[in-house]
């Protein structure tokens, strides 16, 4: 009967990932501990929530940067359908934009890839309780930048544009915009990030996660 209760438990995991590789490390681990069973997988956003309507899983562990539909927008549709759902992030990324995006889209833990191995079976384990889990280092990124004058969403498609290795002109051409508009909007993205320079903006943009390649 005892052994009977401990299967009965057993938490249900989605995991959502678009490298094979990973997700089959992830299946290893979770195979590894006798409270947790991988019921399901999905290697980008639409998938994500087919299979968490499928599964109702306890737990997900999902992926920001998928093909077809981001982690983040993924979060947002499968907690709109079901609003206790418990959704552990999953990257390589400690970005305090991307961080604070998740979060809010509903995330209860935010796990980097490199420390799964270490930290998985425990942050499920909490994420299930009812906690939340942040790491420290992604905490200490958030509180760094908590004060921060955000950029616009016209700033962030300026330097999303700048990036991509386009000229003051040509961004101008590209939004409909003045040259000096541009300008002034380039002025204000070096402030607000404390950058010296167009390339050490997009650089600070990538590291936090205002922009993506």
């Amino acid at each position: 009967m005892g052994v009977e209760a401990a299967v009965a438990v057993q938490l249900r995991i989605l995991v959502v990932d678009d490298h094979p590789l990973l997700r089959e490390g992830i299946a290893a681990l979770l195979a590894n501990q006798t409270d947790m069973k991988l019921v399901a997988e999905a290697s980008n956003g639409r998938e994500a929530i087919d299979q968490f309507r499928k599964h109702r899983p306890d737990v997900t562990l999902m992926d920001l940067q998928l093909p077809e539909m981001s982690g983040t927008d993924a979060i947002i549709a499968i907690r709109a359908e079901f609003p206790e759902a418990r959704i552990i992030v999953l990257t390589t990324y400690t970005g305090d934009v991307q961080v604070l995006r998740a979060l809010k889209a509903g995330a209860r833990a935010y796990l980097l890839k490199g420390l799964v191995r270490k930290e998985l079976a425990e942050t499920i384990r909490a994420v299930h309780a009812g906690q939340k889990h942040i790491l420290r280092e992604v905490a200490s990124e958030l509180a760094e930048h908590a004060t921060d004058d955000a950029l616009s969403s016209r700033e962030i498609e300026v330097l999303r544009l700048i990036s991509a290795g386009n000229s003051n002109k040509e961004i101008a051409a590209r939004l409909s915009i003045t040259e000096e508009t541009v300008k002034g909007h380039v002025k204000n993205i070096l402030s607000k990030l404390g950058a010296n320079d167009r390339t050490h903006a997009v650089t600070i943009g990538l590291r936090r996660g205002i922009i993506e390649l």
